[in-house]
């Protein structure tokens, strides 16, 4: 029995592999995906070991920030990044929420400092699982579930 490929190859660029299938949507737009130049694949739905149904996007010719890559931890932890050259995978990993998060999420509290005052944002990722995050500045905690991110 032969098998195919579902999303076809890209010579150059990234995919971002083990996204739940309902965060495809805010991941595209977190990505501002409509306003990429390159070729976008982006295959959803498809049948996963890990998490029963997935999605997964590929793009040409783009390569992450750091900064990116943190926004993406926060909607999708665990993501599978792959870096493509000449259609040959260069770097794989894991695509993990850090510590520490600045001028990337937005406090839900309407009187913190940072929601009237012009400054970054800080938060630690907060709770064994992880699951969490808390102002540095007046201590709010938002489930990941609920977070907003600071708009660019």
């Amino acid at each position: 029995m032969k098998k195919q490929l579902l999303v076809a190859a890209i010579e150059n660029g990234t995919v971002i592999d083990h996204i739940p299938a309902e965060k495809l949507f805010a991941v595209v737009n977190l990505l501002h995906l409509e306003d990429m130049k390159t070729a976008v694949t982006i295959g959803y739905n498809l049948q996963s070991q890990e998490l029963g149904t997935k999605s997964i996007i590929k793009i040409a010719d783009k390569f992450f920030t750091d900064e990116e890559l943190n926004q993406l931890a926060v909607i999708c932890p665990n993501l599978t990044l792959c870096i493509i050259r000449d259609y040959e995978i260069v770097e794989k990993r894991t695509v993990a929420l850090p510590d520490d998060l600045r001028g990337i999420v937005k406090c839900a509290n309407p009187k913190c400092i940072t929601n009237n005052e012009p400054m970054l944002t800080h938060f630690h990722v907060h709770g064994q699982d992880r699951r969490a995050l808390m102002c540095h500045y007046c201590n709010t905690i938002i489930p990941l579930d609920d977070v907003q991110m600071v708009e660019k």
